[in-house]
This record gives C-alpha cells, structure tokens and sequence, in this order.
C-alpha cells in the first residue's frame, strides 16, 4: 500500500520525487539574464542608430527646401534693389546701398541650416549666375557624399 503525504501537491518545502534537471528549471541562471539583456541592448542600439539617421536625413532635406527658400529671398531681394546682396545678412538689415529695401526679406534663424552651419553665399555666382547658395550638408565641410553632400541653389 502507497504512502500519501498529507502536504498538498505543490506545497514550499515538500520535496516531491522530480529528477534533477527539473528541480533546477524552476528560475533563470544569471548567464541567462544577461544574455537576454545584452540581447535587448543590440536591438536597441540598432533600433536608435535606425531612428538616428532618420532624423538626419529630414534634417537635410529640411536644409535643402531652407536653401532654395533663401534663394527666393536673394531674387526679392534682387527685384527691389537691381541685384543680389553683397551677403546674406543684407537680407536681414538694411544695407546702405540699398535705396528700394523692402524688407527685412529673412530671419537671422533663416540664414543658418538645420544643423547650425550658416549658408554658403557668393555673389556674383559661378558660371554666370547672379548669386550662389550651398548648403554644405550634415557636416557642414565643403565635398561629401551621402548625408554631407553639397547641395547649390542653381542644383
């Protein structure tokens, strides 16, 4: 005749007749916690490195549409007073050589890039042109590729 023990099935600190790897199976092992934790650190690094360049490319998209704006501000400019300004900040204050101003045609916030580097501004332009505007990209440095292209106003 079978013995029953008179703990319930189940019960904290009754020892039922289990093999051995099924005793140790109740937790995690500290290796496996940090596995799993250096795991969740990847893809939340990649995930952050994703939404990082993501930010990045509409920060120079923004700085191309800003660019060709300013370069519509230089022809108002140029409409009112016979030419484009000797440099950008004309569009901003009012330069004495100016005697049909109108403006102020931009914001000083207007003349800088998402990323803080100020518009490269030549007049007169190359290759004929009466002005030109750069916006030199991420890096704000002349020459790149990728996220720190140039990009020209005549582009």
């Amino acid at each position: 005749m079978k013995k029953y023990s008179s703990a319930p099935v189940g019960a904290v600190g009754v020892r039922r007749n289990l093999p051995a790897n099924m005793m140790r199976s109740a937790g995690f092992t500290l290796i496996e916690m940090i596995a799993v934790l250096v795991l969740i650190g990847i893809v939340m690094g990649v995930v952050a490195n994703r939404v990082g360049d993501s930010i990045n490319r509409g920060k120079v998209n923004a700085g191309i549409a800003q660019m060709r704006s300013l370069a519509t501000k230089v022809e108002n400019y140029a409409l009112d007073n016979g030419g484009p300004p000797s440099s950008l900040n004309d569009l901003v204050a009012r330069p004495s050589s100016a005697s049909n101003w109108n403006g102020p045609y931009a914001t000083e916030s207007a003349l800088k890039d998402p990323f803080g580097h100020p518009f490269q501004y030549k007049a007169p332009g190359d290759d004929g042109r009466d002005f030109d505007i750069v916006f030199l990209g991420k890096d704000g440095q002349p020459g790149g590729d990728g996220l720190n292209k140039d990009v020209g106003n005549w582009q």
